[in-house]
């Protein structure tokens, strides 16, 4: 009747039954419940730092985006203003152009004017010395004096 499987039997009943004496069963469930609970801790604060970690990602991808708009905006006002610079460079260049040319025609205007009337003057002692001299050649005396006063007297105010 006693056989081999039945003293195992009893002795695996009275196994469990000296456990539940000392109360391991309790210990266990606690130490799971315990367990459970730091598990479930653990969860909340991977979820909780999941969303935080969200948060941050989407917080920085809105920076990022204000950040290349603000870059965008910077750049075009940096390219409005190069070529807003450009423009009054090339209209302050045509002016200082327009200027030095306008001073350079005068200048030559000047010279030219200063040729003119040095050639006028050289054109009249010319005519002047010439027309002393040929009459001075063909007439003689007292007229000849009064002939050459007048006739200088009269190529100075043509030409003059």
């Amino acid at each position: 009747m006693l056989d081999n499987t039945t003293w195992a039997f009893v002795g695996l009943i009275l196994f469990f039954a000296v456990l539940a004496y000392y109360g391991v069963f309790g210990m266990v469930g606690r130490m799971l419940d315990k367990r459970a609970e730091e598990v479930t801790a653990e969860l909340d604060a991977a979820q909780r730092l999941r969303r935080e970690a969200e948060a941050l990602l989407a917080e920085y991808q809105q920076k990022r985006v204000a950040a290349e708009q603000d870059a965008a905006e910077i750049i075009a006002h940096a390219e409005a203003e190069a070529k807003r610079m450009t423009a009054d460079a090339e209209v302050a260049l045509k002016e200082l152009i327009e200027h030095r040319t306008r001073t350079v025609e005068a200048k030559i205007a000047h010279a030219e004017a200063g040729a003119v009337a040095e050639v006028r003057a050289v054109a009249i002692d010319m005519a002047i010395a010439a027309s002393k001299r040929l009459l001075a050649e063909k007439v003689q005396g007292e007229v000849a004096a009064e002939l050459i006063s007048k006739g200088v007297d009269e190529v100075k105010a043509r030409f003059s």
